[in-house]
Formats: C-alpha cells, sequence, structure tokens
C-alpha cells in the first residue's frame, strides 16, 4: 500500500491535543488573551465535528493543567466561567451528536457550582456512543499516575509491588485505547506533563499556529502524516513491513 493510500484510510483511533497558544493568538490581534480563549473553544467543537466525521473514536483536549493555576488569577476566573458556560450552551448539542463527554483531572479543586455542571453534562451524555470527548480540566499526568497508585494501595492495601497492567487499568480513560496521535499546536515542542503515560507510544506532531488557528483541514493534515508514519513499538521495520505483506496475502 502506498503512502498515498494509506493517508486516506488509516484514522487513528484517539487523538489528543495541546490546545496551544489562545492568548498569543488574541495579543497578536490587539485583543485580551481571554478573548482568544473563546475563540479557542469555538475551535474545539470544530474539532469535535470533524473528528467524528473522520471515524476517531475518542478525542482528549488539553484545556486547563495543574499548572494553569499560577496564571493571573483574571484569567483563570474567566476560565472557569468559560468552562461553566461552555459545558452548560455545549452539552445538550453534544448529547444530540451522541458524542459521550468525560471531564478528566481533580474536579475536586473547582467551585461547586463547576463541579455540577461537569456532573449534569457526564450525566446526560454518559450513554451515548458516539466519538468520547474528553476534557483535561486541573489535570496533570504526574497527578494521574499518584492517583492510580494511591488508588491501587487504598483498595488492594497488602500490594507489596504495582504492576504495570494495574496501574495502566487505574489511569483516567483506561477503557479506551491509548492516543495514537498526540498533536500540539502554538509552535513549542514539548507535552506538558500531558497523559505522560498513555502517550508512551503515541505519534508527536507539533504545528507552529496557534491553536484557533488550527482549522479542520490543518487537522486532516495531521492525520494524514500521522497515517504516512511506520509504527515499530519496539520491533523492526522489517519486521512491520513482513507482516502487513502477510496480512494482506
Amino acid at each position: 500500500m502506498t503512502d498515498q493510500a494509506q493517508s486516506q484510510t488509516i484514522t487513528p483511533q484517539h487523538i489528543a491535543i495541546i490546545m496551544d497558544g489562545n492568548g498569543r493568538w488574541a495579543q497578536q490581534r490587539g485583543k485580551k488573551r481571554v478573548q482568544g480563549h473563546k475563540a479557542g473553544m469555538e475551535r474545539a467543537r470544530e474539532m469535535v465535528q470533524t473528528c467524528g466525521a473522520l471515524g476517531v473514536k475518542a478525542l482528549t483536549l488539553f484545556a486547563f493543567s495543574s499548572e494553569n493555576w499560577r496564571r493571573p488569577k483574571d484569567e483563570v476566573g474567566f476560565l472557569m466561567n468559560l468552562f461553566i458556560t461552555g459545558l452548560t450552551n455545549e452539552s445538550k448539542s453534544l448529547h444530540k451528536n451522541n458524542v459521550q463527554l468525560r471531564v478528566i483531572g481533580d474536579v475536586s479543586m473547582f467551585e461547586p457550582k463547576l463541579q455540577k455542571a461537569i456532573e449534569n453534562a457526564e450525566t446526560l451524555t454518559k450513554n451515548n456512543d458516539g466519538i468520547v470527548l474528553q476534557i483535561a480540566a486541573n489535570y496533570g499526568g504526574q497527578w494521574d499516575i499518584v492517583n492510580a497508585v494511591n488508588n491501587i494501595l487504598v483498595e488492594q492495601p497488602d500490594t507489596q509491588q504495582v504492576t504495570a497492567e494495574q496501574l495502566s487499568n487505574k489511569l483516567t480513560g483506561a477503557d479506551l485505547p491509548d492516543p495514537d496521535l498526540l498533536i500540539r499546536t502554538g509552535g513549542e515542542t514539548r507535552i506538558s506533563n500531558f497523559l505522560l503515560w498513555q502517550c508512551a507510544y503515541s505519534e508527536l506532531y507539533f504545528s507552529s499556529q496557534l491553536w484557533p488557528d488550527f482549522d479542520s483541514e490543518a487537522l486532516k493534515e495531521a492525520v494524514n502524516d500521522f497515517a504516512s508514519r511506520q509504527r515499530r513499538f519496539g520491533k523492526t521495520g522489517e519486521q512491520i513491513s513482513s507482516a502487513d505483506t502477510i496480512s494482506t496475502d
């Protein structure tokens, strides 16, 4: 199969995106940083629709990291209010389109109004069997791993050694396939404590475009790039090529 043919037929099951560049996008246009976050939320809506149309099974968006509390208080406050408004306004649309919404991260840090909005949105969409949309909010990959280990120790206090399988089963989104493709916009080339365990073998794609400019065509370019890569998972290229030949005979 040619690279071109692969790019047309191979789609990642799970895409994770670090949505970076909202503030800079706004500043470049002489606007307040918060206006960039509004534009970013609209772009996120487009990404859900595009991923659903492409046949992606799960999409995880990094909305607010556990380190983002260090940002200016007025910006954090705006983000929290935007999150509440977005959940309230978007949950019905997501439900109508058969999207299952989940929020991953330490939501106990949020004010009760936001926690309730999260609960309502998740409850409304929990039985939907279309694309799974995970919003990572007050999330950190290190927190996720530590939280998983602590849960194992609470449930199995006599545990002497935690296995990789036990840990993997206790991480957020354990019922989903690990991300095949991790995208970061905004020109930075780091993963910023995002899904550290789950992205151990993800293909990485870095875009210089700021998040509000990363449209459906840009996403499709990333998916096509993913499809052109050979994923070896520790094997040699010859082993993978041989397996592909056997499977198509």
